[in-house]
């Protein structure tokens, strides 16, 4: 296995015959992704006091001795409450070789519910981030901020990346790309990434997007498209092109660019910088190879974002960039893409709640 940039999918198949990526329990159908593997919540889940890291030199048990107030079984399925924070072992642990390091993120859905998901290591010192050669077990630190949900073992809430080297395109390389294969239609905002704006004037209609209301039932993360999005969701509207947001909210927009990542090539979406406003753009990060490029049966998605604001009312306005996709090489083209050999949920997107609610 060689190569540099961040692994495709029959590369991550090749991990697991080479006990890189270790399971006890079989893969199921679609965890391995064009540009990534979903992980995989376990059996048991630990409710503690507060948010954590290992340390180095730590592992996450030692930790969980410390902070644990109590342990869930999730086998016939248990309900995670908002405003608590909660740390499952995960069904994957990894062996990895010197020259492979690892990122992780939440999964779309799971971003969209405003559900924080990170993943924590033996001896981290950072969240999502794994180093080369790391070996040992995964672990999910889940908060569910907006909503209450109900989870049961094998269920996908995060994501990993693996890659070998340099990946990440310079402004130039980008630039280039750019003007090879239009990532954006129009001209593109290139600094440190692609910048992408958000989109509050929406042609049509006067929806610009969701607050999630503060007061809600429990989300069964197995039901698809079965929920009401009035129960949960407030809807926006404005014929001003602006919006305040409020603090401790949680809101679904969207971007006003249509991206597209061409199949050689991997996006993550980065925060952009705090000095422009107080507050997040995103949970879920990772855009697959394939994702709203014409061959893989999309003509450019626009990317959701799931915005949070922090300390003091925001006045958000049309076409403000809050945010950027740094793109990275594959290592190899992947053996499938998104959308065009995969059930994707959300190629070809505009505004779109999670798939757990109905359209």
């Amino acid at each position: 296995m060689t190569g540099t940039g961040v692994l495709p999918s029959q590369q991550i198949r090749a991990m697991f015959e080479e006990a890189r990526i270790i399971v006890d329990i079989p893969l199921a159908e679609g965890q391995i992704q064009p540009a990534s593997l979903d992980l995989r919540l376990g059996t048991v889940a630990y409710r503690v006091r507060a948010s954590f890291l290992a340390g180095s030199g730590r592992s996450v048990a030692e930790r969980l001795s410390l902070f644990e107030m109590h342990r869930i079984d999730l086998g016939a399925g248990a309900v995670l409450e908002k405003g608590c924070v909660y740390v499952v072992p995960l069904m994957e642990r990894l062996a990895l070789p010197g020259d492979i390091q690892a990122v992780a993120n939440a999964k779309s859905s799971t971003g969209r519910l405003d559900l924080l998901t990170r993943t924590i290591t033996d001896g981290g010192t950072e969240f999502d981030r794994i180093p080369p050669g790391y070996t040992g077990p995964l672990y999910a630190e889940i908060c569910p901020r907006s909503f209450s949900v109900l989870v049961r073992p094998g269920m996908r809430l995060n994501q990993i990346r693996f890659r070998r080297g340099q990946a990440l395109l310079s402004d130039t390389e980008l630039a280039r790309l750019h003007a090879e294969t239009g990532l954006v239609a129009g001209p593109a905002l290139i600094s440190e990434g692609l910048g992408f704006s958000v989109d509050l004037r929406p042609g049509d209609s006067s929806l610009l997007g969701y607050r999630a209301k503060p007061h809600t039932g429990v989300i069964d993360l197995d039901r698809i498209g079965e929920y009401d999005p009035a129960a949960f969701w407030e809807e926006i509207h404005s014929e001003e092109g602006r919006i305040i947001l409020d603090p401790g909210a949680f809101y679904i927009l969207v971007s006003r660019e249509a991206v597209h990542i061409p199949p050689d090539f991997a996006a993550e979406m980065a925060p952009y910088l705090a000095m422009v406003g107080e507050f997040r753009v995103h949970y879920a990060g990772f855009f697959d190879p394939g994702f709203g490029h014409a061959a893989a049966g999309g003509a450019g998605s626009r990317g959701v974002l799931e915005v949070r604001c922090h300390e003091a009312p925001f006045v958000l306005e049309h076409g403000q960039v809050v945010g950027r996709l740094v793109y990275e090489r594959m290592a190899a083209r992947p053996d499938h893409l998104y959308g065009a050999d995969l059930a994707s949920n959300y190629q070809g997107q505009g505004l779109k709640l999670s798939k757990h609610f109905r359209v």
